[in-house]
């Protein structure tokens, strides 16, 4: 472990959705490890607040992850402020729940658009730099990657697709030297999960998952195991490690999950949750 944590020290890592929950505290993990952190999201004073409260040089862009151009201005000012990035995690995330039947497709289109359309923006952003320094991308997925909820299509549409996107790029960039990660995470205590919980739809969701996985683990926990697989540059992370053994039994999934929630959760009345994440807005501004 003494060796993992030095070889991060002066690298350069980009965190985007840095202003809150995982990605803040990833940010802190980093830092505290020596990186120069880029932190990238939608919230300007909170960036502010936690860039300052960083250990190491670091600074932040006002940036949405869905805007190609500005994505493209950012990783040329990270480059020539901080240097290439050798780390991008790929974080930035929103979700919404509600039934898909009468859903606005605008909120469903946004989920969509941030998680998966915004990863593969910073992605192609990134990617000069990644090969210049031989680098690590990882890119944050979850158990909707594996096991589709229903009243989350959305959500469990895009994480399967970034879950997709990882392991295609993986064997793509392994020629060039550049690491792959998908993080497979489960419900993290940040304010998206708790205000998910403010809504009856989500609350029930979680309600009815079995026990272990209707557990909220702490955010710094969550943190510590993803910089964890930057370090050791691994092409997949479980958080909590139980959620590997999902992966033996994935394809029998959609027909459980069918015929439970056909007996319990689908017996009730949901609304719309709306966007829940500050990624669901528009970036109004391009950086610091």
């Amino acid at each position: 472990m003494g060796t993992d944590r030095q070889v991060l020290r002066g690298r350069t890592a980009v965190v985007t959705g840095a202003a809150r929950g995982v990605g803040a505290a990833v940010a802190r993990r980093l830092a505290e490890r020596g990186a120069h952190v880029a932190l990238l999201g939608l919230e300007e004073a909170v960036l502010a607040d936690v860039a300052a409260g960083l250990p190491t040089p670091s600074q932040y862009w006002h940036v949405d992850v869905t805007d190609d151009a500005a994505m493209d201005a950012v990783s040329a000012a990270v480059r020539h402020s901080m240097g290439p990035a050798s780390i991008v995690v790929a974080n930035a995330g929103v979700a919404e729940g509600g039934p898909f039947a009468g859903s606005d497709p605008v909120t469903w289109r946004r989920v969509i658009e941030v998680n998966l359309v915004g990863s593969s923006i910073t992605a192609r952003a990134f990617l000069p730099d990644l090969f210049d320094t031989r680098g690590y991308y990882l890119q944050i997925a979850s158990l909707a990657s594996m096991g589709a909820a229903p009243l989350m299509s959305a959500y469990c549409a895009s994480k399967a697709g970034v879950e997709s996107f990882a392991h295609s790029l993986r064997a793509e960039l392994a020629p060039r030297g550049v690491g792959v990660g998908a993080a497979y995470l489960n419900w993290t205590d940040t304010d998206m999960i708790r205000d998910a919980d403010q809504h009856a739809v989500l609350r029930e969701l979680r309600a009815h998952m079995p026990p272990p996985a209707r557990k909220v683990y702490p955010v710094g926990q969550v943190a510590e195991a993803l910089v964890r697989a930057v370090e050791r540059r691994v092409p997949t992370v479980y958080v909590p490690g139980w959620l590997r053994n999902v992966q033996a039994v994935r394809a029998l999934l959609p027909g459980v999950v069918t015929r439970y929630t056909r007996r319990t959760l689908m017996n009730s009345e949901f609304s719309a949750t709306g966007l829940l994440g500050s990624g669901g807005r528009a970036a109004t501004g391009r950086n610091t």
